[in-house]
Parts: structure tokens; sequence; C-alpha cells
């Protein structure tokens, strides 16, 4: 039960870091790159996949069997 609960915070906290800094490079299409460039340079940045990474391990959390019949269940 822990475990899924951590689990879920740190996916939580990296999409939150993730999209934060998908956010902020938008910026770079009002200084004349295209669209593709864009995304290019996102998948390009380790501190975007880190939104990916988070959804992943949020899905994780919640689809994990718990171990016990009294857990309560996200």
């Amino acid at each position: 039960m822990l475990k899924r609960i951590i689990l879920f915070l740190i996916g939580f906290i990296l999409t939150v870091i993730g999209f934060t800094f998908i956010i902020i490079y938008l910026n770079l299409t009002t200084m004349g790159y295209s669209f593709l460039e864009y995304l290019k340079y996102i998948f390009q940045r380790i501190e975007c996949l880190f939104g990916l990474v988070g959804i992943i391990l949020i899905i994780i959390s919640l689809y994990e069997k718990g171990g016990k019949s009294l857990d309560i269940y996200l």
C-alpha cells in the first residue's frame, strides 16, 4: 500500500516537472522555431521526458495489485 502511494507521488511530481518544462519551452515557437523543430527539441531534453516517465509510474501504481485483502485500492 505504501509502495503504491510513494510510486504515485513520485510519478505525479515527475509529471508536473516534465509538463512545466514543456510549457516553458513552448516559448521557442515565438522565436521562430517551427512546431516540428519544437517537438524535436522537446524529445531531446531529459527534463521533458520526465512527464512521460511520470505518467507511466502513475499508471503502474494504479494498476498494481494490492498485497492484502484489507488494502484500500486507489
